[in-house]
């Protein structure tokens, strides 16, 4: 016979409603009632039978979360903290990676997800304005990111254009005035890449500087080896440059590794900044200045979103930036 709640409820000495509360994440169990539950769990074997709950409930309890990759640190850590976030409301998070593909975005939103998950977390690159159709699904959403729509989901974004000013004001105020980007699409449109270089032309303008020629490298795939790439790209063209602001931190790791292979001395010679705050940042040697987009700020607000959605809630759509903090460090202060 198959082990059932009730079986569960007398090993444990507790009610069906308490082995239930356990099963499905409530966190107002106590710690002791909790590992009673969880033992008798182990020793009769039993697993819930998550089609007839989903059949009673309608819901999974289950949310998808779709990002770009898990091997840039950035979607890694913020998946980390969606995960956190979720599991605060009794959810489980599935994640999916669409590798900043269009086509793969496309095929995420048109997928049927009513009998998997109850809500999405989405996370396009590759989507553009004239994809806003795409996003009138059955499935209550949550945009993060940089893809502007205006359309019919919430959004919560960084604050690319303020965050990207600081990082800049930041190298300007210490002295640079020829300051690198690597990392640039020239044919972007639209998205992090233009948004930030955008941002960083601006601010330069503020302090009357003409943006440099011949100092912006792309970057490729916003990964380590690519601001390695870049940065040696940069130093082959004999230009010279006095900072080099990265538009994620991954490319400034790998620019700092580039710079040191060419004994170039930081920040003495060239200051580098970054955008992201990575928890690699603090521990690179020197440790990256960097620009903090409240990642747990985006992940605990969006899914706070998401779960109104998911009971219901038909009010107007919200977009929200999320507020950002600069890290000043070694990179571009040096040891103190």
């Amino acid at each position: 016979m198959a082990v059932t709640m009730r079986d569960v409820a007398r090993e444990a000495g507790v009610s069906p409603k308490t082995v239930s509360n356990v099963m499905n994440g409530y966190p107002y169990i106590r710690a002791e009632t909790r590992t009673k539950v969880l033992a008798a769990i182990d020793a009769l074997g039993y697993r819930m039978n998550i089609s007839a709950r989903n059949l009673k409930s309608g819901r999974t309890g289950v949310i998808g979360l779709a990002v770009p990759e898990l091997s840039n640190p950035y979607f890694a850590e913020l998946a980390d903290a969606a995960i956190a976030a979720a599991g605060e409301h009794g959810l489980t998070v599935m994640i999916e990676t669409t590798g900043a593909d269009r086509e793969r975005e496309l095929t995420a939103l048109a997928r049927p997800r009513g009998h998997l998950v109850d809500g999405l977390l989405y996370s396009p690159l590759g989507l553009g304005p004239e994809d806003v159709d795409q996003l009138h699904t059955h499935t209550p959403m949550v945009l993060l990111g940089e893809r502007i729509f205006h359309g019919p989901v919430d959004h919560v974004m960084i604050d690319n254009v303020e965050g990207t000013k600081a990082v800049v004001r930041h190298l300007l105020d210490q002295g640079r005035r020829r300051i690198a980007v690597i990392g640039v699409r020239p044919l972007e449109g639209v998205g992090t890449a233009a948004i930030r270089y955008g941002a960083y032309a601006d601010t330069l303008a503020e302090y009357g500087i003409p943006v440099p020629d011949g100092l912006a490298v792309s970057g490729g795939k916003w990964h380590r080896s690519s601001g390695a790439d870049a940065m040696a790209e940069l130093l082959g063209t004999g230009q010279k440059f006095d900072a080099v602001f990265a538009l994620n931190d991954t490319l400034a790791l790998g620019a700092i590794r580039a710079l040191a292979a060419h004994g170039v001395r930081i920040p003495d010679d060239v200051a580098v900044a970054g955008f992201d705050n990575i928890d690699e940042a603090s521990y690179s040697s020197p440790a990256l200045t960097t620009v903090d987009p409240s990642r747990v700020h985006i992940a605990r607000t969006a899914v706070e979103l998401l779960v109104q959605r998911m009971a219901g809630d038909l009010s107007e759509h919200h977009e929200i930036v999320a507020p950002y903090e600069l890290h000043t460090r070694e990179s571009t202060l040096g040891v103190s």
